[in-house]
Parts: C-alpha cells; structure tokens; sequence
C-alpha cells in the first residue's frame, strides 16, 4: 500500500501508458474523440477540455495541435477520467487528485483487477492485495474504496455501448450526398 501525498514540486512524467498491466489497448489505431470519452466517463465536454487543458488528463492518442483538432483519447486515458471523476463526486479535492494521478503514472500499476484506491477523504491510498485494504479499514484509515478492475469493465461495457450507437460515417456520409443530389 503506497499513500498518495501532496508534493510541492510538478515532476513530468511519462504519458505513453498510466498502466503496465499487460491489457491489450482497444484503440491504437485511432483513439476515442473526446465526445465519446466524456461520455464514456460520465462527464461533461467542458470538464475533459478543462482536464487536459490543465494537464490533469490529457489525451494519449494525439493531443490538440492548434484550432480544429482533435484530441483522441486511449482507452486508459477514459478509465483515468472517470477514476478522476469517481474521486470528485466523494468530495476529495481536484488538488488531492491531480497528486493522485501524477503519483499514479510514476508509480504504474501492474494488475488494474487486483487494485483498489482508498481514502479517508483527505490522502488517497494505493492498495493492490486485499490485506493492505484490509490493514488500511482496520487501523480506522479507509473510509472509502474505488476497485479500479470494477470501472474498468464499466468503461469497456460503456464504450461498446457507444459503438453500438454511432451510426456508421460511410452510411452517413451517402446519406448526405443522397439528399443533396435530390
């Protein structure tokens, strides 16, 4: 179990992979624009474009390069907006997260499955066995638990969701030039 502490320096850090977990990302190709990523995680545009703007989140795909781009999100990226969003909606401070996640990408994670975040509301808590969540409750610590493998499948099912909604742009596309011809 790693506590997850404020820091008063900004260490850089490396954004190719949160997570070196051996899963098979699900979009190398293109990414997920970020309508879909903000809606896979069940957050606004507004928020995603403040989040990377700030660099809490930014998109690992292919960040904004000027006016009329487009920023693609990886699917790890999207599990990270929502773990951030989760954190939000229990009360821990935007500050207290952005630490959490800048120590979260230095330290990586080798098993998403097995990992839980805790907090007491004010220190988020890395715990990746079941007996450091449970020494963590049992010495009073833990007030709360993220399983990060139980969002994970939340973000999969909801981006098939997704998927599953878009209409095809070839369809669309001939769609268009049919009632334009008419």
């Amino acid at each position: 179990m790693s506590e997850v502490s404020s820091r008063s320096e900004d260490p850089r850090y490396d954004m190719e992979l949160l997570f070196t977990d051996g899963l098979p990302d699900l979009d190398d190709a293109s990414g997920y624009r970020g309508a879909v990523a903000a809606r896979a995680a069940g957050i606004s545009y507004r928020q995603l474009d403040y989040w990377a703007r700030t660099e809490l989140v930014e998109p690992t795909v292919r960040g904004a390069a000027g006016s009329g781009s487009q920023r693609l999100y990886g699917f790890r990226d999207i599990l990270v907006l929502k773990l951030v969003k989760r954190l939000l909606d229990t009360g821990i401070s935007l500050q207290q997260i952005r630490t959490a996640v800048n120590q979260l990408r230095e330290a990586g994670v080798n098993d998403l499955a097995q990992t839980t975040l805790m907090s007491d509301g004010a220190s988020v808590y890395l715990c990746t066995s079941d007996d450091e969540v449970i020494d963590l409750v049992s010495r009073g610590q833990g007030v709360f638990g993220i399983a990060i493998g139980k969002v994970l499948r939340e973000v999969e099912s909801t981006l098939v969701d997704i998927d599953a909604q878009l209409p095809d742009v070839a369809d669309e596309l001939a769609v268009r030039r049919s009632n334009k011809a008419s």
